[in-house]
């Protein structure tokens, strides 16, 4: 008896990321094998269509759902699929890609479909913050302050990011915060509050190295203020996957947890900053999420000293 072939969706967002799609469906052609699986092009043509699209596809049980485009689209397709057999499939075509970076995926349209065709799947750790889904991080204070930034910025990739940190963190004011965990109560003056399932924003910038997105916990960093020479060992140590070595990091584990700040504002939820009040909640859902995954995924080991080197030398530069 023949077996049934497995089909795959790819949602691409045609003006999501940094990385052109034209070539897209001749890779498709050259690397998936159509004795195993039949597949379809949807392309979305308003905000939000790359979750309509990938509902539709649970509805009518679609194998793999792939996301092509930045974290954004990555967010739109995979909230859509959690806690369904359809599996979220990643062409990684952003400036961040925080979640394909995690999950050890190529950063090449070639490399990342040979993993798709591989079809190799597992489960994955979810997060919500004031009822919306992430699946990196989620945070407030400055990282969401830059977020709106860079959201706003014509120019994508590390310098940019960089650039946005570093000049606006000369000026941003911290906020006092509350947070209750399992624990109990807890005040801060932080510069910013990040939760994490996953290890880094996007760009190697590694805000919870060692987070898991399969240990039902949430990480959460409390980076509390620093002065102006501080700032370039903070970069530096971001991106190095040493923040939590860091004097100014406070860091926990927590499944839940709920903050009171003094003032609304601006949060993030996988780089898209959104306005929120001064009540937020964020928790972790266990194993909600279906991936397809890279079976020889080997963690990139802390960037090389020479790449150190030159974003130290990039945050001087700013700083000077």
């Amino acid at each position: 008896m023949q077996t049934a072939k497995r089909k795959i969706v790819f949602i691409v967002n045609p003006i999501s990321g940094t990385k052109s799609k034209e070539g897209l469906q001749p890779l498709i052609e050259e690397v998936i094998d159509p004795k195993r699986f039949e597949w379809h092009i949807a392309r979305t043509e308003y905000a939000g269509h790359a979750s309509v699209i990938a509902s539709q596809c649970v509805a009518n049980g679609t194998d793999i759902c792939v996301a092509v485009g930045g974290d954004g689209t990555v967010n739109e397709v995979a909230r859509s699929l959690v806690h369904s057999q359809t599996a979220l499939g990643i062409i990684p075509c952003g400036s961040g890609n925080g979640l394909a970076r995690h999950l050890c995926l190529p950063m090449d349209m070639k490399g990342a479909l040979e993993i798709i065709n591989q079809g190799e799947t597992d489960h994955f750790d979810y997060g919500v913050i004031n009822n919306q889904p992430f699946f990196c991080t989620c945070g407030m204070g400055f990282d969401a302050f830059v977020s709106l930034k860079f959201a706003k910025s014509g120019k994508r990739g590390l310098t940019t990011y960089l650039k946005n940190v570093l000049m606006e963190s000369l000026s941003y004011q911290p906020d006092t915060y509350t947070v209750q965990d399992e624990t109990g109560k807890h005040r801060y003056k932080a510069f910013l509050i990040a939760c994490a399932n996953a290890a880094q924003y996007g760009n190697n910038a590694y805000i919870a190295p060692g987070a898991s997105m399969q240990d039902g916990m949430l990480d959460v960093i409390v980076m509390e203020p620093f002065n102006v020479i501080e700032a370039s060992t903070i970069a530096v140590d971001l991106f190095a996957k040493t923040l939590t070595n860091n004097s100014h990091i406070k860091r926990f584990q927590a499944r839940q947890i709920h903050i009171h700040r003094e003032k609304p504002g601006a949060v993030h939820y996988d780089g898209d900053p959104i306005r929120m009040e001064t009540d937020i909640n964020v928790e972790i859902v266990p194993l909600g999420l279906l991936a397809i995954v890279n079976p020889k995924a080997v963690e990139d080991d802390a960037l090389p000293n020479k790449m150190v080197d030159n974003i130290s030398n990039v945050v001087n530069k700013i700083i000077l």
